[in-house]
This record gives C-alpha cells, structure tokens and sequence, in this order.
C-alpha cells in the first residue's frame, strides 16, 4: 500500500471514530458547537473515503485512451473535499449565529474535557496528512486543521464560559475560525482551478526558465514554451529552443542538458523540440528572427 494512502486511512480511521464521540458528547453538553463540528468531521471522513478510492485509481498506468495516465483523479478529490469543507461551514454559520443572538446555557467543563481529547485526536491526523506533498493530502489536511482549530475554540470558549458565564464568546470565536478556514480553504480552491486550466503551477516562474534556458551555451532563443501540472505534483514541459549548429550535431546530449536545467525548477517531464537559427518556427520566433533582421 503507498504511503499517501496509509495516511489518509488511518486520518479516516481516526475521523470516523471521533465523529461518533462527537455527537455523544454534544448531546451531554448541550453544545452546538460540538455537533456542529461532529457534522464537520462527518464531512471530512466522507472526504477521506473518497480520498482513498481515487487515489488509488489515479496510480492506474496510461492507456491508449488516457496517455498522460490517470493522475488527476486524485485532483478531483481535493476539489470534492474542499466542496465538502465549504458546505459544512456554512452549516455552522447558519446554526451558530442564531445561538449567538439567543446563547443557551451548556456543560462548559464537560466542552473542556472533550476540546482537549478532540485537539489530539485531530492533531495526530493532521500531522500525518501534513507530511504529504500532492494537492489532494494538502487540502485534506485543512480538513483536519480546521478540526483542531475547531476545537481549541471550544477549550477557550468552555474555559470562558465556566469562569465568567459568557456564553455568547463560543459561537462568536467560532465564527472567526470558520472565516479564516473558508480564505484557506478557497486558496486551495484556486490552485485546483488553475491545475484544470493547465496555468502556469505556482512554485514556477516560466520567465526565469527561460532564462535558465538561455544561460546554456549555444542556446539562442527559447519559444512557444508550455507548463503545466498533472495534479500538482507532476510538472510538465513542452517547448521550441533554438541552438546553434554546434548542438544540432550532438541532439541527444542537448536535450539533455535542457532536461537536465528544467529539474532545477522541478520539472521532470519534459518535450524539448530542437531547432536551428534559420528554421525555427512560431509566432515568438518570427518576432526574434525579424528583430535580428532589424539589426
């Protein structure tokens, strides 16, 4: 079994477990914030669940059908998983702001005791999730973050509570958390957007790949160049370089020094097409072939 999966199972197992805690210990304590948050990690398992099952179809090998391989399944799951998230916090905005206009009264040591069992169960898994790299595991982890954060509200809101009577700090601190989980979560949101739209990833500036490009001596110019990632992890190249005649003697060694410059930028997939200075096509290159005619 892959590690990512191991993760995200024994997350799972830890959600599911506590979710099932959750919903009792609300009930004890008369606390809607604990059942609010037993809807979140209700949620989140559902989330987990489908984690496991399109990650493990996204290890499928390419086919004739799907050349590039099925590695953008597990895409899908961190947008899947990141609906959920929005969709469960706006549960509990609509349940807590009617309680913090109309607080009742609740089990402030019994929501103490359960904040600090909740914070390490959902730390433990978070901090598993964390370790991942892959899009998937990173929103998921926020998942479980929010949980933890969650939760040390409800320790904070219960201390409150059991030694000044302020019922209204739970619901309100509790709607800040939310707030600041929701603008994580949508930054998540717009790096999956621009995945699927095959932009440029973040961690890639493609003008100082070019420039890197061009550092390689007998390189002339660099054009119609493309990046793009597979599902956040998996960065690919396509691109015309224009070399001298000296390194269309010897293509192979070429393409690899180019391959060999684009891994400094965490590119491991690479289509590198060789071209000479009087040949090259393309709009860029049309535009620098007539700037040295200028010349």
């Amino acid at each position: 079994m892959a590690e990512r999966e191991k993760r995200i199972r024994l997350a799972l197992l830890l959600n599911v477990c506590f979710t099932a805690i959750e919903i009792v210990g609300g009930l004890w304590t008369n606390s809607l914030a604990i059942i609010s948050d037993a809807l979140h990690d209700f949620g989140d398992s559902v989330a987990l669940g489908s984690s496991i099952v399109l990650e493990r179809a996204s290890r499928k090998e390419p086919d004739a059908s799907r050349t590039f391989g099925y590695q953008r399944l597990s895409l899908f799951s961190a947008l899947f998983s990141a609906l959920v998230l929005v969709g469960g916090s706006v549960v509990v905005l609509l349940n807590v702001v009617p309680r913090l206009l109309n607080p009742e009264r609740v089990d402030a040591t019994g929501m103490v005791v359960f904040a600090i069992i909740g914070i390490m169960a959902n730390g433990l898994g978070f901090s598993l999730l964390k370790k991942g790299e892959s899009l998937n595991e990173k929103v998921l982890s926020w998942h479980l973050l929010e949980d933890v954060l969650g939760w040390v509200v409800i320790l904070i809101g219960g201390s409150v509570i059991h030694f000044w009577d302020a019922h209204f700090i739970d619901p309100l601190m509790t709607i800040g958390i939310t707030a600041f989980l929701l603008y994580n979560v949508a930054r998540n949101l717009m790096e999956a957007m621009n995945i699927l739209l095959q932009g440029v990833p973040k961690h890639i500036n493609i003008d100082e790949v070019k420039r890197e490009l061009s550092k390689i001596k007998g390189v002339i110019a660099v054009h119609d160049v493309h990046i793009w990632s597979l599902e956040g992890e998996t960065d690919v190249f396509s691109g015309h370089v224009v070399v001298d005649d000296a390194l269309l003697r010897t293509p192979d060694e070429t393409r690899r020094s180019i391959k060999e410059a684009l891994k400094k930028h965490h590119i491991e997939h690479s289509t590198v097409e060789l071209e000479s200075k009087d040949s090259c096509s393309g709009i860029e290159c049309e535009d620098w072939c007539s700037r040295k005619t200028q010349k």
